[in-house]
């Protein structure tokens, strides 16, 4: 994934530690979707996805940060998120990336699932945290 880290200077930003701190993440991702005129579609994909990954980084990172700002590139716009938190990292990011597999207490949807429903998707993880990186583009 292209590196949009500069977008984040002037990022709206939600401290996740609960799960109502989900939901207000989530309803920043929505707002700036709207706001940039995404399609009904996309922006319910990428709230989708958003929650699935919040969600994730409450209950398996201890809760973190996200961050979401619009970009541009190449002449199209979108919105970039990035999750992060600084838990113990996925121990089998493979395993967590195989498509139907679940923890069993989630939405269902597990990484792959919110993979899917963006167009942009990146994750890093270790012992020191996790950080997820997702583009989706308002076509």
């Amino acid at each position: 994934m292209k590196d949009y880290g500069a977008a984040l200077a002037s990022a709206d930003t939600v401290s996740v530690a609960n799960s109502s701190d989900v939901v207000s993440a989530r309803q920043m991702v929505r707002t700036l979707a709207q706001r940039s005129g995404m399609s009904l579609v996309h922006q319910t994909k990428l709230v989708t996805a958003a929650s699935e990954l919040g969600r994730n980084m409450l209950v398996y990172g201890g809760g973190g940060v996200v961050r979401a700002a619009t970009i541009t590139d190449a002449g199209r716009s979108g919105i970039y998120v990035a999750f992060e938190d600084q838990g113990p990292g996925i121990g089998d990011l493979d395993l967590a990336l195989t498509d139907g597999w679940t923890s069993g207490s989630g939405m269902g949807l597990g990484l792959s699932g919110a993979k899917r429903l963006v167009d942009d998707f990146d994750i890093d993880t270790g012992p020191g945290g996790t950080t997820v990186r997702i583009v989706k583009w308002g076509r």
